[in-house]
């Protein structure tokens, strides 16, 4: 007998039994097959691919071969469809010696039965119906491992008297397949997949039950992928089943189907070579020379659709190789290699390309493993005891490692052990003993191969990505791209494929991974994975790749066009988007877009002197459009394209080749690109004025840059005015409403327009309006709105009210765009609003005024008037600009300095501080005097003050006396001699300023008191929004610094406000509704005041005009809760709403 790692065939041997694979490897050698004078193929109901590959080489052979005999032998088999395939050949029927079966049907559902029964149920009928009889054995066949777990799992909770239950599956170890074949008393039930058909004989089986399905192995030629679907069995198939009932006496075979179901079923099973992939056969029959697959003589000829899909297979791994014709192919020198390679085309493309990588070794170890069953056994009663044992072999990032892991510690262990003990250490360690066997027989007829190929293989174990590179070379439609958000990957011709659960990758599994192979059950898995990178794949799989290419667009830094590439393998995006140069892709477009980007816009960075004189040309016609906001002057760019198209060379694609041809032809034409003028304005372009669109802004001495930029929508559309970083604080906004001459007509009928209907009317029509108005006006010498309100009721009577005008109806390219730049004319910051620019740069501005103030004025540490006088503005040159600023003292509390501010505003404020504190470092404290002079009752009332220490309070009436005083000579002064002379009077002053003072904040305090004990206690929930608001009222009146916050002419204000809120507390516990209808007016107003002093810069809001509005809204609470108490002036909602609008006016 001859098998795959075993000859023991002599000279003198008469009969040679062998598998089908031995007979097919020794065709390749003796194509005749002049050895044999018989062969006979047994088991022929298998119809595998060997056999149906096997019987259509004897029908070709015989005719060459007229004294060969074949015989073919069977259990089942459908005898006249062989005798046609052999010339109608006569039909021996031997009948087999077996005792009569009983068959029995019963359908899981009965038609006429409303009960509703699944299959575990109906074995459980069954089991029960055959223990009425006579004792035996019963064999149940089942679709698959889960599925006899499971049902194991069920029969064994029955309990049944003096049952066994045994499972029977390939993945079972020896030991628990053996059990099978075992002597036992009592009653045995097997479960067995459909392995025990035909493949091996369960002894002393005398009842069956058959559910009628079982998993069939299917290759979808669609898909790409080897399926397992749990099929209804053939006829042939079952009548199998139930033969195996029949062995040793008279049988039972309970069907859980119909006899029509049955009768209706195919006659037999379909062959193997119509149900998988076929490249294996087509790589044999090339390599044989047999021709073309579709004309060989098979018993059934696979679908067209298979054989192409097997076709397409080898064309992946490069095998093979289509005539002009696509009709005949021919194997390449690669494919002649894998023909002799021992194992599926797949695996010997690995072993292939692993020479490139230096694995050879690595490929051998994976490929003899994949082409086996696992080795590694995984027993039901022992599931975790074998993972453990199995875990030391993981790979974190490869199932194919394991393999290496594992058949490196075989070695080193098979080295130290002996036969026997090695063959227990498999069992140990969970190995299929006899598996292990034939993997390494298989590697070793690889290398032997190998070794005969020249192939070397290498000792140093090779890196990860090497090994796997040399794996993908087989496993090309095997990859998969994870989705973002599942455990699921997006396989070849979009395959939707999950990693199969006994993987060490399951539960981390990686972004892109490859497997040994796809098989659907349940759903689509993939068995046996590893983590790949996309990058690995596009250079092994040139001859499968799919290029596109999108957004081609010239790209400055490049000097060339370039497009995104994209990459797919199968659909798969190996390289989602690459950079890529597009001259060699489509140069005609890779031209127009370089004369069209680089040259007519100017995209291009280049010292070509022609160039720079057209942008520049270019530059002024184009100022000339943003001006006068057309786009009627410059002529359009397909005019200057053409201009350029004329004169280059179709093969300039790209700026390397344009400055290789400009070498040449420059010097025989220097001027042949060269723009003039002319040629770049249209005709009866209008002119444009200067006055009308000036260059510069002059306000003052200063000179400010105008640009234009006509875009609407942009952020700078219009007009915009540059102003340099050191003279922001210079600028003032007055006058820039007017706009430029040129669009001053515009913004007029704009701003006419934007009032309401019923004012709008009296100026219809606005064209005319704003015409006659910048007729009888001079620009800038009044507001806009000022001069327009006035001529406006000039030429009609109709005044318009300020709140009319609606600015936000003002086209966005009518307003002034301000922008800020630094000394190298970057932009800073730019906007509408030149008063909040101001606010967001005055720390850089601050930095430039102190960068200039290098002639020492700004000092610091000073406890005297020792600098002679303090000038009120300050004056210095930087650069082309004149930096302006103000000096003040600046309060440090200790000491005070000299500080430069960039607005006499926050120099008032600053100053005013600054003065007090010096005033104060230079005169004794008066708080002795205070002592002696202040009242008990005073100096106990001080006590009440709620808002820390009382020295803290004191402190702050001092400061107010001093403020009080200087306000009373003048205010603040700019020279040491008229510090001495305030420094006197002050200091005469001072003491009986602070008693004064004093006296009044005890009132006021005692005043808070009072109201405060009237606040405690519980509270009527109707009073509970008006207390509230006292609260509020009060925190905003006295609270720490309130003496010098409020000032001096404030304490008695204060004082009436406090008294007013006792007024209103004796009403709010007599008439509570009243009291919330006037809070909300109030309210109102106040809302109203805080959303208008928001808007107002930071600095604005310290003004005393500004400030005067806060103390309105105190008057209008006294007018509304404590009226007898009076006002100072008459005070309503309106009058405070008025006079904000004033000061936003």
């Amino acid at each position: 007998y001859k098998v795959r790692f075993s000859d023991h065939v002599s000279s003198n041997t008469m009969v040679k039994l062998m598998t089908d694979g031995i007979l097919l490897a020794e065709i390749q050698q003796d194509r005749l097959l002049m050895q044999y004078d018989t062969i006979i193929i047994d088991e022929a109901h298998e119809r595998s691919l060997n056999i149906d590959f096997l019987l259509g080489y004897l029908k070709e052979l015989l005719p060459r071969r007229p004294d060969l005999k074949v015989i073919i032998t069977s259990a089942t088999i459908d005898p006249e469809r062989f005798s046609r395939h052999f010339n109608n050949a006569p039909i021996i029927e031997v009948s087999g010696r077996t005792y009569p079966v009983e068959v029995r049907y019963r359908p899981i559902v009965e038609e006429a039965d409303d009960t509703e029964r699944d299959q575990l149920q109906a074995i459980f009928d069954a089991v029960d119906e055959l223990g009425r009889e006579s004792p035996g054995d019963i064999l149940i066949f089942m679709s698959g491992e889960r599925e006899i777990r499971d049902t194991a799992d069920a029969l064994n909770k029955l309990n049944l008297r003096h049952t066994e239950v045994l499972p029977l599956y390939a993945r079972l170890s020896n030991s628990e397949q053996n059990r099978v074949f075992q002597s036992h008393s009592g009653r045995r039930i097997v479960l067995a997949t459909n392995v025990a058909e035909t493949s091996l004989t369960v002894p002393g089986i005398k009842y069956v039950i058959d559910p009628g399905t079982a998993r069939i192995s299917r290759y979808s030629y669609r898909t790409k992928v080897q399926r397992l679907p749990i099929e209804p069995i053939s006829q042939a198939s079952a009548n199998q089943r139930k033969g195996r009932c029949g062995r040793v006496s008279e049988g039972i075979c309970i069907r859980l189907y119909s006899e029509d179901d049955f009768l209706s079923r195919p006659e037999f099973t379909d062959p193997e070579i119509l149900r998988t992939n076929l490249a294996s056969v087509i790589l044999q029959m090339t390599a044989l020379g047999l021709g073309d697959i579709a004309a060989f003589p098979f018993v059934e000829a696979p679908d067209k659709r298979n054989i192409q899909d097997g076709v397409r297979l080898l064309e992946e791994l490069g095998a093979i190789t289509a005539d002009e014709q696509q009709t005949a192919y021919k194997l390449t020198p690669l494919g002649r290699q894998l023909s002799q390679l021992p194992v599926d085309p797949r695996l010997a493309r690995m072993v292939l390309e692993a020479q490139k990588h230096g694995c050879v070794r690595e490929a051998m170890i994976i490929t003899s493993a994949l082409s086996i069953q696992d080795p590694r056994e995984r027993p039901v009663d022992k599931q975790q005891a074998s993972d453990e044992k199995h875990r030391r072999f993981h790979d974190k990032e490869s199932d194919f490692l394991a393999f290496v892991n594992l058949w490196n510690y075989l070695g080193e262990q098979q080295k130290a052990l002996s036969s026997n003990q090695f063959r227990r250490l498999c069992r140990t360690d969970y190995l299929n003993y006899l598996r292990v066997r034939e993997w390494q027989d298989i590697y070793t007829q690889l290398r032997q191969v190998v070794k005969e190929l020249g192939i070397p293989v290498n000792s140093e174990p090779a890196e990860y990505r090497e090994i796997h590179v040399a794996l993908l070379t087989g496993l090309l439609s095997h990859i998969g791209m994870k989705d973002a958000d599942k455990q699921e990957y997006t396989g070849a011709r979009n395959a939707r494929f999950s990693i199969f659960p006994g993987s060490g990758l399951f539960k981390k599994p990686p972004k892109w991974t490859m497997v040994a192979e796809l098989v659907e059950t349940s759903r689509l898995w993939g068995r046996i994975a590893a983590r790949i990178e996309p990058e690995w794949v596009e250079p092994v799989a040139q001859h499968l790749i799919k290029r596109s290419y999108s957004e081609p667009h010239w790209e400055r830094a490049q000097g060339a066009v370039m497009a995104t590439e994209k990459v797919t393998v199968y659909g798969l995006p190996i390289v989602a988007a690459r950079k890529v140069n597009y001259s060699q892709i489509d140069p005609a477009l890779c031209r127009e877009l370089f004369i069209r980007h680089a040259l007519v816009e100017g995209d291009w960075q280049t010292r070509h002197a022609f160039f720079r004189e057209n942008l520049k040309l270019r530059a002024e016609v184009e100022e000339l459009e943003h001006k006068s906001r057309r786009r009627d002057i410059l002529v359009d760019d397909d005019t200057l394209f053409e201009f350029y198209d004329q004169r280059i060379s179709h093969d300039v694609i790209s700026a390397r080749h344009f400055d290789s041809w400009w070498k040449k032809i420059s010097r025989e034409t220097p001027d042949l690109l060269n723009f003039e003028k002319s040629m770049l304005i249209k005709e009866g372009a209008e002119k444009i004025s200067k006055l009308d669109y000036p260059n510069f802004w002059h306000q003052g001495n200063l000179k400010l840059r105008l640009s234009y930029q006509f875009e609407p929508g942009a952020d700078a559309d219009g007009v915009t005015v540059h102003i340099p970083l050191p003279l922001l604080n210079q600028v003032d906004e007055s006058g820039f409403e007017w706009q430029i001459p040129g669009l001053r007509r515009e913004l007029v009928i704009a701003l006419i327009k934007s009032l309401p209907k019923p004012v709008r009317r009296n100026f219809v029509p606005a064209p005319n309006y704003a015409e006659a108005f910048l007729g009888r006006v001079t620009p800038l010498e009044l507001p806009l709105l000022d001069a327009l309100e006035r001529e406006l009721r000039r030429m009609t009577g109709v005044t318009v009210d300020r709140e009319d005008w609606h600015w936000d109806q003002v086209p966005e390219h009518l307003k002034i765009t301000f922008r800020v730049v630094n000394d190298k004319n970057k932009k800073l910051q730019e906007g509408r609003s030149l008063a909040e620019l101001k606010n967001a740069l005055k720390g850089k501005v601050q930095e430039t005024l102190s960068a200039v103030a290098d002639d020492g004025i700004e000092q610091s540490g000073l406890h005297i008037w020792s600098f002679g006088e303090l000038p009120e503005s300050y004056e210095q040159k930087r650069g082309n600009y004149k930096v302006k600023a103000w000096p003040a003292l600046v309060d440090e509390r200790d000491s005070v300095a000299i500080k430069l501010f960039d607005n006499p505003l926050e120099q008032q404020q600053a100053m005013w501080c600054g003065l007090r504190r010096l005033l104060l470092l230079n005169i004794p404290s008066p708080i002795k005097y205070l002592h002696e002079k202040l009242p008990n009752k005073a100096k106990l009332g001080l006590y009440f003050n709620p808002y820390g220490k009382v020295l803290e309070l004191i402190d702050d009436c001092i400061a107010c006396g001093v403020d009080k005083l200087i306000d009373a000579n003048g205010g603040p002064v700019w020279n040491e001699a008229g510090f001495t002379a305030l420094h006197e009077k002050v200091r005469a002053e001072l003491n009986d300023t602070v008693v004064d003072i004093a006296k009044q904040v005890e009132r006021i305090l005692t005043t808070v008191f009072n109201i405060n004990k009237r606040l405690k206690g519980r509270v009527d929930m109707s009073m509970a929004l008006g207390l509230s608001d006292i609260k509020a009222q009060m925190s905003g009146l006295v609270y720490r610094g309130f003496v010098t916050g409020n000032g001096f002419k404030r304490l008695g204000d204060t004082l009436r406000y406090l008294q007013a809120i006792e007024k209103r507390l004796e009403k709010l516990a007599v008439d509570p509704h009243r009291d919330r209808a006037q809070m909300l007016k109030v309210e109102s107003v106040q809302q109203a005041w805080q959303q208008w002093i928001n808007k107002l810069p930071p600095a604005r809001r310290e003004d005393d005009d500004v400030k005067e509005i806060r103390w309105m809204i105190e008057e209008l609470r006294v007018s509304y809760f404590a009226q007898q108490l009076g006002t100072p002036y008459p005070i309503s909602d309106k009058r405070i709403l008025q006079a904000m609008d004033q000061i936003t006016a």
